[in-house]
Formats: structure tokens, sequence, C-alpha cells
């Protein structure tokens, strides 16, 4: 008898710590640049492994309105004491990863997340940022290649990128590398906001530009202006994010992004579960998508060849 009464006191010694522990309710923190439907994505991932937003682990959202913003909203989220915080920019997780060192950080799709200084290697993050990578420079040239393939007779291409994004003038260098072997002729066109962009566009003679590429990762400036700016000049476009040509823009070259956001939610739950950051290797992305808009084609007059259409993963119509 007595031997029972010490394991019923031995039992309700541990149970309430055990069961205190079973309650914990993790915290996520979501950082991002700019409004995207991929969002969703990210919270569908969470859904598959069992965490729905808002019942059983809340999400704190922040959304900058600028580039400038983000250090300020990093810093919120990191009051926060939270579990992971998930990125979608170079620039949201390099404002992120200079307030904290501890709070393991996912990033979503960064462009090069080596040169950024996010992490030593794409094997060994080595730190408290992981995440995925859409190896943004190195498909760069593929966008030229088949903006040129579409379009034969353009000879000067402009680059529009965000000068406060640091993956862009990753970007940058590769085009500048590619841009001659295709025998064009490559513009820098960088700005801060939309309308840094039109002045900077407008100050360009027409006859310097046959055609344009829109970097990945404009964070004050959101996908639709962009699309409405590309529709505006009336020029053959290539855009560097799938989710433009959905949107009304001409052609699009890209990772799956909603893919990429989707497998987010996978390294959030490893690391709730005890995975360390450092020790979780980057992702690269495994599929991506050329996605010819011919709606938007006819709405500016172009003509997209039988051949170019036939390789699009994705016909818009």
């Amino acid at each position: 008898m007595r031997f029972f009464l010490t394991l019923l006191f031995v039992f309700a010694l541990f149970t309430p710590a055990e069961a205190q522990q079973a309650k914990k309710v993790y915290r996520i923190g979501y950082l991002t640049s700019r409004p995207d439907p991929r969002d969703e994505a990210f919270r569908e991932g969470l859904r598959q492994v069992g965490y729905v937003d808002g019942k059983n682990i809340p999400v704190e959202y922040r959304l900058a309105k600028s580039t400038a913003s983000l250090p300020e909203l990093a810093a919120e989220l990191v009051n926060h004491k939270l579990d992971v915080l998930v990125t979608t920019s170079t620039a949201a997780t390099l404002a992120a990863k200079k307030l904290t060192g501890t709070i393991p950080i996912v990033m979503v799709g960064i462009g090069d997340p080596v040169k950024s200084g996010l992490v030593v290697s794409l094997a060994r993050p080595g730190g408290n940022v992981t995440g995925s990578s859409a190896l943004t420079p190195e498909l760069g040239g593929k966008r030229l290649e088949l903006l040129k393939e579409t379009f034969p007779k353009i000879s000067r291409v402009a680059f529009l990128w965000d000068a406060d994004n640091p993956a862009n003038e990753f970007n940058l260098q590769e085009l500048e590398v590619v841009a001659p072997v295709l025998g064009l002729k490559l513009r820098s066109v960088p700005f801060r906001n939309l309308s840094d962009l039109e002045r900077a566009f407008s100050a360009i003679p027409r006859a310097e530009i046959d055609a344009f590429i829109i970097a990945r990762g404009i964070g004050p400036v959101t996908q639709p202006q962009m699309v409405d700016f590309g529709t505006k000049t009336q020029l053959p476009a290539m855009y560097s994010a799938t989710g433009y040509a959905d949107l009304g823009g001409l052609m699009a070259y890209g990772v799956d992004e909603v893919d990429i956001y989707r497998r987010a939610a996978i390294y959030v739950d490893k690391i709730l579960k005890g995975a360390k950051p450092a020790d979780l290797p980057v992702e690269q992305p495994t599929k991506f998508e050329f996605i010819v808009n011919l709606k938007a084609a006819k709405q500016i007059g172009l003509t997209i060849p039988p051949n170019m259409l036939a390789r699009a993963d994705r016909v818009i119509k």
C-alpha cells in the first residue's frame, strides 16, 4: 500500500510539468517586404505539418512598406521572443540576423545567402540562419537567353533593380557577364521607389532600350505596380519571379515560388522539433517555370513565336 501511495505521489509531482510541456505554444514571426499571394503557400505548408495559424500556433506578421523599415519591424518581432522567424527577402534576413544570433531564422528563396553573408555555406550554414536559396544570380543568364530567343532583334536590354536589395547586385554582375556573349548591351537601372524608377527609366532615350528584365526581390514596389509599368512601356519584358506573369506580366522565368514557400514550413517544423539551423543545409530549388502571358502580348502588340510557346511550362491565354 505504501509503495502504491509513493507511486501516486511521484506521478502527481511530475504530471503538471509534463502537461505544461505538452501545452507549449510556439511562436512564429514572419517578416516580408512585399505583400505576396505566396504567403498563403507558407500557411498551407504549416497546415501540412500540423500547425494551424491562430489555432495551435500564433504567427506574428510584419509587412515592411519600404526596405528602410525592415530593421524596426525585425526588432519588434525579435522582442516577441519567437521560436522561429521566417524572412522572405535578403534585406529582411540581413535585418533580422543583425538583431539576433539565437532566434532561428528560416529564409525563403534568398538569392545568394553565401555572398550576402547570411550563411557560411549552403551545406553547413553554421549560424542561426537556414532555409532556401532561389539561385537568383545563376538564373539571370537563362532569362536573358529566353528573352533573346523570343525576340531575336533586340540588342539593348535594361535591368531594373531595387538598389536597397543587396542580392540584386549579384544579379547585375551575372547579367554583365552573359549579355556580351548573347550580343546584348546591358543598361543598369537601379531605383528605390516607384517614382524613382519612372524618373530613371524616362531619362533613357527610347532608342537605347529594346527590352528589359525586372529583378526578383523588388521591395518598395509591388508586383502589380511593376506589371503596370511594364505594360506602359510596351516593350518586351522578362520578370524574374513567376508571380508577375499571373498578374499580367509578359514573360517570367524563375523558381516555383509556391513550392519554396510551402517547403519553408518543413524547416520551421524541424527547428521546433529540436533541429539546429546551423546543421540544416540550405535547400536549392529543383522546380523552375517559364511562363508566357499571351494576353499581355496581344495587349502591347507583340507576337510570341510558336517554338517559344512550345517551350513554356505554362501559357496564359
